[in-house]
């Protein structure tokens, strides 16, 4: 059944977490994607935080030790620093003993800590409604320019006055009117002269004035167009960038309207009880669900329609992943700190307590979010992935499986159970000793068969060198795809099935990997080409992962690939096997077989 059409990997390298989310809804996806890095990065800032205090008070020990080196040379303060230093060591082993028992503290209270949360998701709160963060671009501001002032106006000379030219007379001249005459004449010339020259040097001098000016007033006038220039250009330019502004706030709302309207639309579907809906809400709950570092949190969901009943595959942590650190000593007469582990078997019991925890919580915040009755019952089998101390090999084991009712659970008063009795009670299944790592049939699998898978059979063994197999016929070649694929999954335990001829809606083989991990869904085709693969095959071969809820797809070909199909594949869950590729395979798996399209195309 295909539940989901996007998957995203998130993935913190910090805390050692992974998720895989998958969804029909990339909207949802992405939101689910973005809320768990969110979740990780404060996990994460928290643990930088600490390791920050924790190194600037070793930093300030290291300091305040080096300093009473130099300064006490004498005994009493060798005495000092010798005290001081087995109270640093004191402290730090406190400190890390509290740190330590603080971690078991938080496994031993797994169960507790999910009956102080409300697991239903409030669907508003998913929603975005920030606003648009980048500010409106402000009024340009420019400078009014400076203006010259024009020149003040000259002061002119005073205009020569007459009296200023009257002739000194002699007494020659009194006595003789022509000689007086003749003194006049001169007066009256000298005069004349007198006023032309002051009109000259005025006319001049307010000539030179006037020039100025207006070299002033053009100066100005371009000093005025030249801002006016730089006022337009500014104005424009806030003009276009407050329409950018404005359309990217637009874009932005428009985006946040249609995340929030697809909330909302999930949201309808999980109110109409649609499967995918249910499964994706049920996905948003526990992958909302915080653990220790180190804890999987992975797990794979299938939802019955007819019966209400909830599969849950759920990766439990191995027992590696129990925190073994119990106390720090401090040896006052080594002055050294020695780590002191717990006991396998408390280690033992701590690690069956936290698993019967995690089952009981899991249920818990299934049953509690679950506010539309959707779920009758909850199938949940507890899968471990796990080092076998005989092969040295990691394997997948089904170590506990559990079938509870909905309203058989609710009774129940999780705060005061014992968690393995709890577990008992409900009829589940399980070892007496989980971390013994006995493996128990699942009370019910999620159901990977599809109509199209048709009876396979084997090709391999009836090639050798002188087969060429772009000469093949196609249904031989997408069994050899099948079988080559069969060998290369079957160390992890997967299979591969060939789909029915033309009925396959664009897959040849499907793959299932049980790897909690890197395993998944894998969508195989097999291109059995002369010509080079264009990016419209590795197109479609991307829809078809999509449209199958698929983790991988492979595509195969006898041929190559163009730099567009690359291209396309880049960043994207694909996988592009030409031929060259196809027989190294082959030849892994101990089979000859060659590869020759000028011979193929001539047939």
């Amino acid at each position: 059944m295909t539940r989901a059409t996007y998957h995203v990997v998130v993935e913190h390298s910090g805390l050692g977490k992974w998720r895989e989310i998958k969804g029909s809804d990339k909207g949802i996806v992405e939101y689910k994607a973005r809320l768990q890095r969110k979740q990780w990065e404060e996990q994460w800032q928290q643990r930088l935080l600490k390791a920050q205090q924790q190194r600037e008070k070793v930093r300030q020990a290291d300091d305040e030790k080096s300093r009473k080196q130099v300064l006490l040379a004498e005994k009493e303060r060798e005495k000092e620093r010798l005290r001081q230093e087995w109270e640093d060591l004191k402290q730090s082993a406190e400190d890390q003993t509290q740190e330590a028992r603080q971690k078991i503290e938080d496994v031993r209270h797994l169960l507790q800590y999910t009956l102080d949360v409300n697991d239903a998701i409030d669907w508003e709160t998913i929603k975005s409604h920030a606003p648009f963060d980048k500010p409106r671009p402000s009024a340009p501001c420019l400078n009014t320019p400076k203006i010259v002032a024009l020149p003040q106006e000259p002061n002119l000379k005073s205009k020569p006055r007459q009296d200023d030219f009257q002739p000194k007379r002699t007494l020659l001249a009194r006595l003789m009117p022509s000689m007086r005459k003749k003194q006049d004449d001169a007066a009256e010339s000298a005069y004349a002269g007198a006023v032309q020259q002051h009109q000259h040097e005025c006319e001049a001098v307010l000539e030179e004035w006037q020039n100025q000016c207006a070299a002033v007033a053009a100066r100005n006038v371009a000093i005025l167009a030249e801002f006016e220039q730089r006022k337009q250009i500014a104005e424009r330019d806030h003009e276009a960038k407050c329409l950018e502004w404005v359309q990217e706030n637009q874009a932005y709302l428009t985006q946040q309207a249609e995340e929030n309207a697809r909330i909302d639309a999930k949201r309808d579907a999980y109110q109409r009880k649609e499967s995918d809906a249910i499964l994706d809400y049920c996905e948003m709950v526990l992958g909302g669900s915080q653990y220790p570092d180190g804890f999987p949190q992975s797990f794979d969901m299938e939802y019955q329609d007819d019966s209400g009943v909830l599969v849950v595959d759920y990766a439990l942590p191995a027992r590696e992943h129990m925190p073994s650190l119990a106390e720090v000593k401090f040896v006052q007469s080594k002055r050294s700190i020695n780590e002191v582990f717990l006991s396998d078997r408390a280690l033992d019991t701590l690690y069956d307590d936290a698993l019967y925890q995690i089952v009981l919580r899991t249920l818990h915040e299934l049953f509690e979010a679950d506010t539309i009755d959707a779920l009758s019952a909850v199938v949940l089998n507890g899968l471990v992935t796990a080092i076998d101390k005989t092969t040295g090999n990691h394997t997948i084991t089904c170590i506990l499986s559990i079938y509870a009712k909905k309203e058989d659970f609710l009774k129940i008063n999780l705060a005061q159970v014992e968690p393995k009795a709890c577990f008992k009670a409900l009829k589940g299944v399980g070892s007496s000793k989980l971390h013994g790592m006995t493996a128990v049939a699942p009370i019910l699998n999620i159901n990977r068969e599809d109509r199209r898978f048709v009876n396979s059979y084997d090709v391999a063994d009836s090639l050798d060198a002188s087969v060429n197999l772009a000469t093949m016929g196609w249904e031989d070649f997408e069994h050899l795809i099948r079988e080559v694929f069969a060998k290369e999954f079957s160390a992890s335990g997967g299979e591969v099935k060939v789909t029915q001829a033309s009925r396959d809606g664009g897959v040849d083989a499907v793959a299932f990997d049980p790897d909690p991990i890197r395993g998944g869904k894998i969508v195989i085709q097999a291109k059995r080409y002369t010509n080079t693969v264009g990016v419209s095959a590795v197109r479609d071969l991307h829809g078809t992962v999509m449209h199958e809820g698929a983790t991988k797809g492979i595509l195969v070909t006898t041929a190559n690939y163009g730099p567009d199909a690359y291209e396309f594949a880049a960043n994207k869950p694909l996988t592009l096997l030409n031929g060259a590729n196809l027989l190294h395979l082959l030849e892994k798996h101990g089979h000859q077989a060659r590869i020759n399209l000028q011979e193929a195309k001539q047939k």
